[in-house]
């Protein structure tokens, strides 16, 4: 197996990580990245076997558990319940009985509410002069969405996009003592604050997502409040964040690219989507935990032996995609990894679908003329990939 180096906070990297991905393609099925100590894989097919093999998963083996720091433990607390990282039964039965409240009709019912804030958010941007497109819109969007889901107010979408911000610090190659310490205080203050609001909803039920998780009930089971709490902050940090780098991670393709008439039609727009979720995905690395002794496409892997699936690679595998490092809105369809497989594929997907499938046409009908007015950065959050601003004008 070949072994390579490649600083994921490197500057290079992160405005641009796929020719290092293309480079550790040609290692392999599978390669060392030194600067993680982790065995990856660019390789859509190992990648996809991976999720859906049952001998892998997220929780490491209890005698591998990894001692938790006293100043990240709050972090971690909200972390046990969440059915992101947990495996089964406790993820089996998560997960229904979040799908019991998280249904495709309730998800369906939030088609008006994007249509309207988003031509809200489109009537505050500035007549003239450059905004940014992230701050003004592909960060305010998802987050209000998810707070009208949830029957939180939404004058504290602010201060859940504040709370969101901090504990996502925990995944970027990036991570400091600060960032964890922000990230923990993040988690017991929006634990504290959804407690609260919990409470309030089991005395006076309302017709929002919380009340229907608190209802939600399969063979006599239900959420207890520390689920429910991590369910509901796991729905906002998964699904604002994976948004808000895919609404200007499209935008910056699609006016690159010359393509922006493609998603105008209702008839083309959800192929549009899923070419812009393939072609530059919001999150790049899934990590995955050996259960047993596994073999795949070569390579043994043992109990506890760790694989990063590099998603950005395999939705470039020149294997399942022709001239994959092109963005072709015309490409026939086809599933890629950006939400995951199996097991623990993305309950959120429906959601993210439905937000740009509305807001991306709407964004260019009103704006015409919507161009670059500065060279698009991204920010350095790996294994996240977005912009850091995206500087535009009518």
């Amino acid at each position: 197996m070949q072994s390579l180096t490649q600083s994921p906070t490197a500057p290079d990297f992160v405005q641009n990580p796929y020719p290092f991905y293309e480079r550790a393609r040609t290692a392999g099925p599978f390669f060392y990245w030194q600067d993680y100590d982790l065995i990856c894989t660019p390789n859509a097919a190992a990648a996809s076997a991976i999720f859906r093999d049952r001998r892998f998963g997220r929780e490491a083996p209890p005698e591998l558990a990894r001692p938790i720091a006293p100043h990240t433990a709050p972090f971690y607390a909200v972390e046990a319940h969440s059915m992101l990282e947990l495996e089964p039964p406790r993820h089996t039965r998560l997960r229904g009985l979040v799908l019991r409240a998280f249904t495709s009709r309730r998800i369906a019912s939030l088609q008006g509410d994007v249509e309207s804030l988003s031509h809200s958010l489109i009537d505050a941007l500035p007549d003239e002069g450059p905004f940014d497109l992230i701050s003004s819109f592909a960060q305010p969007l998802p987050v209000i969405i998810i707070a009208r889901l949830l029957g939180v107010p939404e004058d504290m979408a602010e201060q859940l996009l504040r709370w969101s911000n901090a504990m996502v610090g925990m995944y970027q190659a990036r991570r400091t003592h600060a960032m964890e310490v922000a990230a923990s205080d993040a988690a017991r203050d929006f634990s504290e604050f959804l407690r609260s609001y919990v409470e309030q909803r089991r005395k006076t039920p309302a017709d929002d997502l919380i009340t229907q998780l608190i209802a939600a009930e399969a063979d006599g089971e239900r959420l207890s409040t520390d689920e429910l709490i991590t369910t509901c902050i796991l729905l906002l940090n998964a699904g604002h964040e994976a948004t808000v780098h895919t609404i200007g991670n499209g935008v910056k393709t699609l006016l690159e690219t010359g393509t922006v008439a493609q998603v105008l039609s209702p008839d083309t727009v959800p192929r549009v989507v899923e070419e812009i979720l393939r072609f530059d995905p919001a999150l790049h690395m899934f990590t995955r935990t050996a259960y047993e002794t596994v073999e795949v496409m070569g390579h043994r892997f043992e109990r506890g032996d760790q694989v990063g699936l590099l998603l950005g690679a395999t939705n470039r595998d020149p294997q399942v995609w022709d001239r994959p490092d092109r963005f072709l809105p015309e490409r026939p369809d086809k599933p890629n990894l950006t939400f995951g497989a199996g097991l623990h594929f993305c309950v959120g997907a429906p959601l993210a679908r439905l937000e740009l499938q509305i807001a991306l046409p709407i964004l260019f009908r009103r704006l015409p003329g919507l161009h670059l007015a500065a060279p698009p950065r991204y920010a350095d959050v790996y294994h996240f990939h977005g912009l850091e601003r995206l500087m535009l004008a009518r």
